[in-house]
């Protein structure tokens, strides 16, 4: 064998052994993309192949979907509370990490494990809290309730993500701003930024996701059909008591995970060396 040829070969051999686990991370897009196309005498033949369409594929699910119930209106619901919850606790997640990164002054330690820690509190746990405290302010049924209990578990993640980033980026340019006059709110906005713009998109992405499949809260601040978000609706829509209507909440899957999709195919770079700069630090 040439010399040449053992790089090649050695790149083919890591690709083949990460083959298994890339089926395994597509599996379920397949299947719920087959399911969403199969006719319902298919889907419901029990001696019916699961994994293939043998009958033609057929787009009434997606139609069902669309037309027979309120998906865009959910969908719309799911975009404006991710992309405002999303802003603000970017924002907060922000100032907070850049002050815990570079700030030195008593407990800021102590308070970076603290935001760590209420970041792991599952949700579980305060959706009874916050559903007095949403009650109270008179946000019950409203999307506002998930723009302001949202940001709850996302600006700690956020915090705790951007601190890593942060810290790989050199003193020394924040110095020689304000030395030349900037104050640490303008060398953090002209300076710190643009350079962590990595780390910026993989906190966006993750709190953009976290957002968009949230469904305790959803579930539970709002009610009516104008006001619940997709993740809600597909569900309690198409599935009523016993009966599951699999091809439409497959396709409500599918419809759903476009907007994740886009967003990381379009920054994907982004999201890799946001999120491996902090890992290494």
């Amino acid at each position: 064998m040439s010399v040449a040829r053992r790089p090649l070969l050695r790149r083919v051999a890591i690709q083949m052994g990460l083959l298994p686990f890339l089926i395994f991370a597509l599996f379920p897009f397949y299947h719920m993309t087959v399911t969403s196309l199969k006719q319902d005498r298919e889907l419901y033949d029990r001696h019916d192949v699961p994994l293939l369409i043998r009958q033609g594929p057929t787009l009434e699910h997606y139609t069902k979907l669309l037309w027979d119930t309120e998906f865009l209106t959910w969908t719309k619901n799911s975009l404006m509370v991710t992309i405002i919850a999303t802003g603000i606790s970017v924002l907060i997640g922000t100032v907070a990490a850049y002050a815990l990164a570079r700030l030195r002054f008593l407990g800021v330690s102590a308070f970076g494990t603290g935001i760590f820690v209420t970041y792991l509190v599952p949700t579980s746990l305060l959706f009874l809290p916050l559903a007095q405290i949403v009650n109270w302010v008179g946000l019950a049924d409203s999307k506002w309730a998930l723009v302001m209990t949202y940001p709850t578990f996302l600006v700690p993640f956020c915090t705790w993500l951007l601190m890593g980033y942060f810290r790989t980026v050199p003193k020394e340019v924040e110095e020689c701003a304000m030395v030349d006059g900037a104050t640490r709110l303008q060398a953090l906005l002209r300076i710190v930024m643009p350079i962590a713009i990595p780390g910026l998109v993989c906190a966006i992405l993750f709190a953009f996701t976290l957002s968009w499949n949230e469904f305790i809260y959803a579930l539970t601040f709002t009610s009516s059909s104008e006001e619940i978000t997709a993740s809600v609706g597909v569900t309690t829509e198409l599935i009523r008591g016993d009966i599951y209507f699999w091809g439409s909440l497959m396709a409500g899957a599918v419809l759903g995970s476009v907007p994740i999709v886009i967003l990381y195919v379009f920054f994907l770079d982004y999201y890799v060396s946001g999120l491996t700069a902090g890992a290494i630090k």
